[in-house]
């Protein structure tokens, strides 16, 4: 089992009304301050994203419509965790190897970041992310 100081849930305030729900994301929420925000979508099906951790980054996903699949490693465990509503994401701290899979139609994954891209943050070799946890 993964611990929740390398990934845990999170629920995201929600203001219920009767015209919609509405979620906030501000200070306190997350762990950090987001320096970057994209968004996954169109994913065909069958298709994977991530696979990948990084060094020194964190990052919060949520799934804004649909539902998807993240798996975590931390190089001893694995789970598997479901997003699929949109006023709970999940908190990847740093040195977590991570894959997305299983893309509803019309899903959208969005992602919070504590840092700008750079591409030296990076771990893409799964091998490499093993070496660096077996430290």
């Amino acid at each position: 089992m993964i611990n929740n100081k390398e990934v845990r849930l999170i629920e995201i305030p929600k203001i219920h009304d009767r015209r919609g729900n509405l979620s906030v994301i501000e200070g306190g929420t997350i762990p950090f301050v987001s320096k970057r925000v994209y968004y996954l979508y169109d994913v065909p099906s069958g298709s994977t994203r991530g696979g990948h951790a990084h060094k020194e980054q964190k990052e919060f996903l949520i799934a804004l419509s649909g539902s998807f699949d993240v798996i975590v490693k931390n190089g001893d465990f694995e789970e598997i965790i479901t997003l699929n509503k949109p006023n709970y994401g999940l908190l990847i701290e740093k040195e977590i190897w991570r894959e997305l899979e299983n893309f509803s139609s019309g899903s959208v994954c969005l992602v919070l970041a504590s840092d700008e891209f750079d591409e030296t943050d990076y771990i893409r070799d799964y091998s490499d992310f093993k070496s660096l946890k077996d430290r």
